[in-house]
């Protein structure tokens, strides 16, 4: 079953690179950008093609929301954001359900995916390999909507500062993930306690299982985002006094929003209108911890302490990277798969 998911995985990642290089054009600029994308105007992210040819303006629209916790939550929590940015392009709009952060970037980088959800630390990946262009946070008038990286464990666990966390067992979620691994990688060292070497880390999948696995006593601890954390505790999926928060990290953005950037320049302007006209009902603000609306940032800016954190760890956005991103998340499908077949046993 591994074997299968992996090869799956790979071949599929390696399919969509390999006609790259034969795409390259005369570009001025492309940063570090994969070598389908332009970056003349050095903002960061993928140019429109300069070729109107190459201009993409499909029939119907497929958007997406990151796989950070049960996707049919997500999917019923963006359904009046989906008829509101049908109703401004004029387009029928379907969502589409991807299980890992390796699967959406693909999704994007091949065209299968016009406007996506990306999580924090996987937004790197797809403006970099997807040519995916960010455009808005969840927020308010104000500002956008910030998380933070908070390090739980079971509020009756003799665990009580971060130096206790030496020789443990401690949840990471995913290799991609900002708060979940690439912060605490950055972060952490400065504490005195450097992940893989003063505690023993195995990851979860995603920030929920590393909540719930907290909970349940399979890890002693985990650095999730608080973002999730507070979602689950509203939702009554867990008692937050049940854990004790032992570290809270300076804000990070929440996950970005964007769209890809070989879609019509119309079209375009249509899903700029759409995200930022939209206001989210009571039901979908008490969802989103507050968010009224979506708050316009850029990769450039708003990104560079998302950024400096991966370059810290040693992440780069690259093939290579996203490779190894794709063997691990394939490896915890087969893991998870195999859990549920013994279970079923």
């Amino acid at each position: 079953m591994q074997k299968t998911l992996l090869t799956t995985l790979l071949l599929s990642t390696s399919l969509l690179f390999s006609a790259s290089a034969a795409l390259a054009d005369d570009c001025g600029n492309r940063g570090v950008l994969d070598e389908k994308f332009c970056d003349e105007n050095n903002d960061m992210v993928a140019d429109s093609p300069k070729d109107p040819a190459d201009w993409r303006d499909p029939n119907t629209l497929v958007f997406t929301y990151t796989p950070v916790e049960d996707p049919a939550v997500y999917k019923d929590a963006f359904f009046e954001f989906q008829q509101h940015l049908s109703a401004v392009t004029g387009k029928k709009v379907v969502y589409y359900t991807v299980h890992s952060n390796a699967a959406e970037v693909e999704a994007i980088r091949s065209g299968r995916l016009h406007i996506a959800g990306f999580s924090t630390g996987p937004t790197g990946y797809a403006v970099n390999l997807g040519g995916y262009v960010p455009i808005a946070v969840k927020g308010t008038v104000d500002s956008f909507q910030g998380y933070n990286l908070i390090a739980i464990t079971r509020k009756d666990s003799d665990i009580r500062t971060m130096a206790d966390l030496k020789g443990k067992m401690v949840a990471h979620t995913s290799a991609s993930s900002n708060s979940g691994n690439l912060a605490p990688r950055a972060l952490f060292p400065a504490l005195g306690l450097t992940p893989d070497v003063d505690y023993t880390v195995k990851y979860s999948g995603k920030h929920d299982q590393s909540i719930m696995g907290v909970l349940a006593g399979d890890y002693d601890a985990a650095p999730v985002a608080s973002d999730v954390f507070s979602r689950m505790a509203s939702a009554g999926r867990i008692n937050a006094d049940d854990f004790r928060i032992l570290y809270t990290s300076p804000r990070f953005p929440t996950s970005a929003f964007g769209y890809a950037h070989d879609l019509h320049p119309d079209l375009v302007a249509k899903i700029n209108e759409a995200f930022f006209s939209f206001r989210f009902s009571a039901k979908m603000s008490e969802t989103f911890g507050g968010a009224d609306r979506f708050y316009p940032v850029t990769f450039k800016d708003d990104w560079k302490v998302i950024r400096d954190i991966a370059h810290a760890t040693g992440t780069a956005y690259t093939k290579q990277g996203l490779k190894q991103l794709a063997e691990k998340d394939a490896a915890k499908a087969a893991k998870s798969a195999a859990a549920a077949a013994a279970k079923a046993n």
